[in-house]
């Protein structure tokens, strides 16, 4: 402590006041009283370390007019209800590591400065419902042991909750993030309620023992976080960063004009990633589940490298990258090779080197598992899918009669190939027979016409 605590007992730590040397909750009445009088609007209230009750609390607010100025409040331990209705603070708040035994309600309270939270702890249920802070807000390894609530605040900076803990219902609903909010490394013990918040949040490395619901207008990310309960994520014109999320229920995804980044997610409970709009899914490279059905998606650019169960991916009305079409020449065999326009995925265009080099990991043998694999709901998306995984295996050298199957007919699947050749063999047979025929008429020995005699 950087203070000179209250010469009352070795055990408290209140800060001492001139000249008595007492804390303001072991002063006498008529001291106190003295103290209480020389409070006013707008000045430094320090009360650091200090045991405040109830009573006390009202007198204190009541000499400062309802407006304190900046208020040093570290280590305060409150022992009745804190209610801040009605008051506005005009300075910074500073209540690092305040200890809260009973209801703490900011609600209607306004912050003209910033507030610092660090490692308070409340023991009773918070509320920060409607609260109005110009400033940044720190809640950071703050312990909520009950219900917090902070629907409708409006944050005007940055709030951070790094480390913090929240034991009992949470929720935000509502609430407006000026600089966004940080929650890295929080622990969410009951459903956390994140519905219809303005701004840019981060939850990575958090920690929801339960159902969390996150919906945001600003870019939201969970990297690395762990759910056990399920995933409820939804966005509009944002991005979704859920790169190593861990989820062992449901994970419903809905994208509105967003796009979303699964790289290393496991996903032990069905999930589902619906889009609107103009909504891209970047990348599932390395993800892990049993059951993941995509609807309504961009994944033009969607990498699928190391999907560890394609065959659990369902996909309907998604639209994937084109190949190019045209005749190419080479060395290698065949010589001559023609393409023809069909869907395909991100990691071919690298691997083929159409697309602008990526990280390593895709590879023919992969993409021909991923190909098989892939379960598009209509028919041409997957007669695409099924030829593609014919060329990956061999591109990856399989069979030599793959390339003979693949010249002839496009693997079973291009039947206007095969009907190419047909029509070529009847043109070359019909031309080899009218050549046969001329040419035999050509060797016939001529035949002379007796002269008629009169």
């Amino acid at each position: 402590m950087d203070w000179v605590t209250c010469a009352y007992s070795a055990a408290c730590t209140g800060i001492a006041s001139r000249p008595t040397g007492f804390c303001l909750a072991h002063l006498a009445p008529d001291r106190l009283a003295e103290v209480l009088a020389g409070m006013s609007a707008g000045r430094l209230l320090d009360l650091r370390g200090t045991t405040i009750g109830g009573e006390l609390l009202s007198r204190v607010l009541e000499a400062t007019g309802g407006r304190p100025g900046r208020a040093r409040l570290d280590r305060v331990r409150f022992t009745g209800d804190v209610r801040l209705s009605g008051v506005t603070f005009t300075g910074d708040v500073s209540l690092d590591g305040a200890r809260f035994e009973r209801l703490a309600s900011f609600f209607g309270a306004r912050f003209e400065g910033n507030v610092s939270l660090a490692g308070a702890r409340f023991t009773r249920e918070l509320s920060f419902h409607g609260v109005t802070v110009r400033g940044h807000v720190s809640l950071d390894r703050a312990v909520m042991s009950r219900d917090a609530l902070f629907s409708q605040a409006d944050f005007g900076h940055r709030l951070s909750c790094e480390q913090a803990r929240f034991d009992g219902y949470a929720t935000f609903d509502g609430a407006r993030l000026g600089d966004g909010a940080a929650f890295r490394g929080a622990r969410f013990g009951r459903t956390l309620s994140f519905r219809k918040v303005s701004g840019h949040a981060g939850f990575d490395g958090a920690h929801f023992a339960s159902d969390a619901y996150l919906s945001a207008t600003g870019r939201l990310s969970a990297a690395r976080a762990r759910a056990d309960g399920l995933l409820d994520v939804a966005v509009s014109r944002c991005g979704v960063d859920l790169r190593g999320v861990e989820v062992a229920g449901a994970t419903t995804l809905r994208l509105t004009d967003s796009q979303a980044d699964l790289e290393g997610a496991v996903l032990r409970g069905p999930a589902t990633v619906t889009g609107k709009g103009r909504s891209m899914l970047t990348s599932l490279r390395r993800v892990e589940a049993g059951s993941l059905a995509l609807s309504g998606l961009d994944l033009s650019l969607c990498r699928f490298a190391g999907l560890a169960q394609p065959s659990g991916v369902r996909v309907k009305d998604c639209t994937f990258a084109l190949t190019p079409r045209g005749v190419r020449v080479s060395l290698r065999w065949p010589m001559v090779r023609w393409f023809s326009r069909r869907r395909a995925l991100a990691d071919e265009h690298t691997l083929r080197g159409w697309a602008a080099p990526d990280e390593p990991g895709a590879t023919p043998d992969g993409l021909a598992d991923l190909y098989a694999g892939l379960q598009p709901s209509d028919r041409a998306t997957s007669t695409d899918f099924a030829f593609a995984a014919m060329e990956m295996r061999r591109q990856a050298g399989h069979r030599w009669w793959l390339s003979v199957s693949w010249l002839l007919c496009g693997y079973g699947l291009r039947l206007g190939r095969a009907v190419g050749w047909f029509a070529l063999l009847v043109a070359v047979m019909a031309a080899a027979v009218l050549w046969t025929s001329t040419s035999h008429a050509d060797r016939q020995p001529g035949r002379s016409i007796p002269a008629a005699h009169g």
